[in-house]
């Protein structure tokens, strides 16, 4: 592997910016990743990795291990939020399925993912990831890109990627579009012991309820040994600037008062330490990702609705897609950065773009005032164009 190609300054050890850090060393690149975070942890606990995303885990030789950390999942089965009943015809099939190396979509503990990513990148640039390094500015001159960090320290490279969320200070600085907008939706979220949860999962290990203005979404991770429950309720105002607010059952259960027993006991059950709630936050995407040497990927560059359960997917995309596009910029270890991040966009605007304008929908028809009338076959969830796109193959075709 060449070793003296241009050196990448990643800022955010999040998902997304560890599968670029992993991809862009694939391709010979030198890479430093700098997080905030005094400690690496990932917020959030379930999601589904998609059968697109599992390709590109293959391509970082780290499939085995997300198989090894994941459960096979069917299609998420849509129920009312009263009498539970099927909406999509879709039953959870999932613990009949014992296909280990299959590609089927799976679902997995978003920390487990993270651990996964964070040691792979250790183990292959030892010394390259800094904790406690607070972005405080950005400066291009010369040929190389600087950032500078609220501990004093200093770090210089070739490029930089911004891959530090929907608050991504690198947006801020470079491009100064303001804050992200609250959605009017709050979510909250819990883990349960599976043996506190199983009398309350008579449809299978996954399920989600939709009704007016709110849905509530369960299904096991790790081994079926614990039951991820997530809750999303529109609400007029979110006052609280946080990621992780603590919340109480009471407050959840509030929310929740005449559903269908098996959500209402299940959220009664929730943990007093360990709930918690936290505001959607949206704002538009940039036209443009890139100034100069600096461009931004994942939530920084366009954030998602957890709608479609894509979010993640679309930051590990936008990882492989940019390591993709700036080994095909490079000759004779010269990196075209301009041209490298021209087609990075060109290939993941349209995509992510489509992605997020379906999440709004999706979102918007599972919260309807009627849930009887959900149409299972135009609802974005239903178009499984979205989840088992072959980005690895996509970028070889062109």
């Amino acid at each position: 592997m060449n070793t003296t190609r241009s050196e990448i300054i990643i800022i955010g050890a999040g998902i997304g910016g560890l599968v670029a850090a992993l991809a862009l060393l694939q391709k010979g690149f030198r890479v430093q990743v700098h997080e905030q975070a005094p400690m690496l942890g990932e917020v959030g606990a379930g999601f589904t990795i998609s059968t697109g995303a599992q390709k590109i885990m293959r391509e970082l030789g780290l499939l085995e291990q997300v198989h090894d950390n994941s459960l096979i999942t069917t299609k998420m089965p849509f129920v009312h939020y009263q009498s539970a009943r099927n909406l999509n015809d879709q039953p959870d099939r999932s613990d009949e399925l014992t296909r280990d190396n299959s590609m089927d979509a799976r679902h997995m503990h978003r920390a487990d993912l993270h651990n996964i990513l964070a040691n792979a990148f250790q183990e292959r640039a030892p010394g390259q990831l800094f904790l406690n390094h607070r972005l405080q500015g950005v400066t291009q001159k010369n040929s190389r890109v600087s950032a500078e960090f609220a501990n004093g320290e200093l770090a210089s490279g070739d490029l930089l990627i911004g891959a530090d969320g929907v608050r991504s200070t690198v947006r801020a600085l470079l491009w100064g579009d303001g804050a992200p907008r609250f959605t009017g939706q709050i979510a909250y979220r819990c883990l349960l012991p599976i043996e506190i949860a199983q009398p309350y999962l008579a449809l299978g290990r996954a399920a989600q309820f939709i009704g007016p203005r709110r849905i509530f979404s369960r299904y096991t991770v790790r081994q079926n040994k614990i039951l991820n429950c997530v809750g999303i309720v529109q609400s007029d105002e979110w006052l609280d600037d946080g990621w992780s607010t603590p919340a109480t059952p009471e407050e959840m259960s509030a929310q929740y008062v005449g559903w269908h027993p098996d959500v209402v006991d299940l959220v009664a059950k929730a943990p007093r330490v360990g709930l918690i709630k936290w505001g959607l936050f949206d704002r538009p995407m940039l036209k443009r990702w890139t100034e100069d040497r600096v461009t931004l990927l994942g939530d920084a560059a366009h954030p998602m609705l957890p709608f479609l359960g894509l979010g993640a997917a679309m930051a590990i995309e936008d990882g492989i897609v940019l390591a993709h596009a700036l080994d095909a910029a490079t000759v004779n270890n010269e990196t075209d950065h301009t041209g490298g991040f021209a087609n990075y966009e060109a290939l993941r605007h349209p995509r992510v773009a489509k992605v997020a304008e379906l999440s709004r929908e999706q979102g918007d028809r599972i919260q309807s005032i009627d849930p009887d009338h959900y149409d299972k076959v135009s609802a974005p969830a239903s178009n499984r164009a979205l989840y088992d796109f072959d980005i690895p193959t996509n970028i070889k075709a062109g």
